[in-house]
């Protein structure tokens, strides 16, 4: 059957994107976010997944106001780059999955959660720059991706509770899919940033790395964030992290936490990120790497990667 092995949440910075595309990763300023990101690329190069299942916001791209779908499942055989107003993205068109996609429509919806199916969508920054920080910039993305596009722009949202339990039904779907399948989950958006209004560039520090802290070990607590509370602690643009909870729920209740890495500002906005695998069964504690900064050593020895467990062992061997 198909399983989850991980799940990954990340920012999704557009101004991320467009350093990319225009091949500033190395000047001061963007260095300290990008070198954030070169572990997590490490463990995806081990990790290898068959498939990813990527939450994320359309940003007026595949939706406008005339039709906003809570949640909208991408179950086309591809999704190409969305122009967001300077022309489509030089990254990859997106290859879909649209059998293990097709089931999870079935399974989640017969699970009492109304999705919206879309057989043609284009996919916009949301999904594909949490995909370059994680597959660097490859000529064709290494893993077809299942798009759930998630209604954070337009008022009501889904709650924290919801998301989290639509993470549970979708695990339910992917583990009751026949095919042996190994599926890396993504949590994208946030973290705290408001990009309009009198508190415009707010940025919330001690609340996002609660958030992190909590996403780990007490996710459930986070269920029980209101909009106000989120957006009143985060921002407006911070109710993205709803999202991240979708993620969370799809995995084990208790997990165990990889990689961090977290740094203000990228933009106006400040940028999380976070590994997450199942709790590990073997004997001793787990030992968290996190990275606050942008220099990190790389050295790191990894064990036979033949499983997954042993993948996040390499990333965790780097020297703090």
């Amino acid at each position: 059957m198909a399983k989850i092995i991980a799940g990954v949440a990340s920012s999704h910075v557009p101004a991320i994107g467009a350093a990319i595309d225009n091949k500033q990763t190395e000047e001061p300023y963007w260095q300290r976010v990008f070198s954030g990101f070169e572990k997590s690329k490490e463990w995806m190069e081990k990790t290898k997944p068959d498939v990813c299942i990527v939450i994320y916001n359309d940003h007026a791209s595949a939706f406008s106001v005339e039709i906003v779908p809570t949640f909208a499942l991408g179950c086309a055989e591809e999704f190409p780059p969305a122009d967001e107003g300077w022309g489509p993205r030089p990254v990859p068109v997106v290859q879909g999955h649209p059998e293990l996609a097709s089931h999870i429509a079935q399974s989640v919806i017969l699970d009492e959660f109304d999705l919206t199916i879309c057989n043609k969508m284009e996919v916009d920054h949301g999904l594909t720059v949490p995909m370059n920080l994680l597959f660097g910039s490859p000529k064709a993305w290494p893993c077809p991706v299942i798009p759930l596009a998630v209604n954070v722009v337009l008022y009501p949202p889904p709650t924290a509770h919801r998301c989290y339990m639509l993470g549970k039904a979708i695990r339910r779907a992917v583990e009751s899919y026949p095919e042996d399948l190994r599926v890396v989950i993504f949590g994208t958006g946030g973290m705290s940033h408001q990009i309009s209004g009198p508190r415009a560039g707010l940025i919330n520090s001690k609340f996002d790395k609660a958030f992190l802290d909590n996403l780990t070990k007490d996710p459930r607590k986070l269920t029980r964030i209101t909009h106000l509370e989120l957006m009143r602690e985060a921002g407006a643009e911070g109710i993205e992290m709803v999202m991240w909870l979708v993620m969370r729920g799809a995995l084990d209740d208790k997990g165990d936490e990889g990689y961090r890495f977290y740094t203000v500002p990228a933009s106006n906005t400040a940028v999380g990120h976070i590994i997450l695998e199942p709790k590990r069964r073997a004997a001793g504690k787990s030992k968290r790497v996190t990275a606050s900064k942008a220099k990190r050593p790389m050295g790191s020895k990894p064990r036979r990667a033949a499983a997954f467990k042993s993948n996040l062992q390499s990333v965790r061997k780097g020297k703090r």
